[in-house]
């Protein structure tokens, strides 16, 4: 693994552990057999929701996204409105898989995903078919190739979604965000949106089962989603910062950041100190990144639903 990989210090049994009641046993199968059930229906319903025009596509997949979250147990609430449509780069906070589904469940958008994800058995092929954008995170030389990809994407009209911390955190802390992503904003002109994500639990303090954070295996991140109750996902969309407020991706990045890191949430947790900052992998790599615009090689139709992303 390349040393610039951005880490998290947060552990599964440090931050993953559930402190609210649980469900029965017979109920959690039936909560993960459910959740099966609506990710092959994805799966077989892509290929005719993909033709769909973009206002029914997108009441598909915002309708599809929150019964798979609601599968889990768990409820939704959603702060702030989504805005007019449009190409945005959407940055989130990233505590779980769960993320993926809920942030589709309120605006229905490409995700940028590890190229791993490809491989997954079911997982793979509905990320692939739902227009995920796939990076090699430990090809250095890749990134320049994903941020002009990711612009062409943005100019089309699409939203992109991206999780800048880079791994996954337990939600109570908060890794800096990488800055690579940003500058595809910047190259097509378009708003950033940041976005704040929480779980809670029915006492308002922020729920463990969710996180998806360390070497947590997937089996097992799933079936304590499925035992917990009473857990709750906020969504919080946050002003957009709009084009040309900064001319750097580091301040874009920092900007974003601060806004999700000042919005209503869990307390940080003491003793987790957020990720100190690293040089960007494209500031490493910064000859083999284009200095001009690439607003000439766009064009593209909008991507259909939204895909499928983990942990990168």
């Amino acid at each position: 693994m390349s040393v610039w990989l951005p880490t998290s210090p947060c552990t599964p049994e440090a931050c993953a552990g559930h402190q609210g009641s649980t469900a029965s046993v017979p109920r959690a199968v039936l909560r993960l057999t459910a959740a099966v059930a609506l990710i092959l229906l994805g799966i077989l319903g892509s290929p005719p929701v993909r033709l769909l025009p973009e206002g029914p596509r997108h009441a598909v997949v915002r309708a599809w996204s929150a019964a798979l979250v609601r599968a889990f147990g768990i409820r939704i609430t959603v702060h702030g409105s989504p805005g007019p449509a449009g190409g945005r780069l959407l940055v989130a906070n990233h505590i779980s898989w769960l993320d993926i589904p809920l942030v589709a469940a309120v605006l229905p958008c490409r995700m940028l995903a590890k190229s791993d994800i490809r491989s997954w058995p079911v997982l793979g092929r509905l990320a692939g078919r739902a227009g995920t954008l796939f990076i090699e995170r430990d090809r250095i030389r890749a990134l320049p190739a994903t941020v002009e990809t990711m612009t062409r994407a943005l100019l089309a009209g699409d939203r992109v979604t991206v999780y800048p911390e880079g791994s996954t955190w337990c939600g109570r802390a908060q890794g800096t965000f990488r800055r690579a992503a940003f500058q595809a904003a910047l190259d097509a002109r378009v708003p950033v949106q940041p976005v704040r994500l929480a779980y809670v639990g029915c006492d308002g303090n922020p729920a463990g089962a969710p996180a998806f954070v360390g070497d947590d295996p997937l089996t097992a991140s799933l079936w304590r989603i499925a035992r917990a109750r009473g857990v709750r996902a906020e969504v919080r969309l946050l002003p957009r910062i709009p084009p040309g407020r900064y001319a750097d991706r580091r301040d874009l990045a920092a900007a974003a950041q601060s806004a999700i890191a000042a919005a209503p949430g869990p307390a940080p947790l003491p003793g987790i100190p957020a990720q100190p900052a690293m040089p960007s992998a494209t500031d490493k790599d910064r000859a083999n990144r284009p200095d001009a615009s690439v607003h000439h090689w766009v064009s593209s139709s909008p991507a259909a639903a939204n895909s499928l992303r983990t942990p990168s």
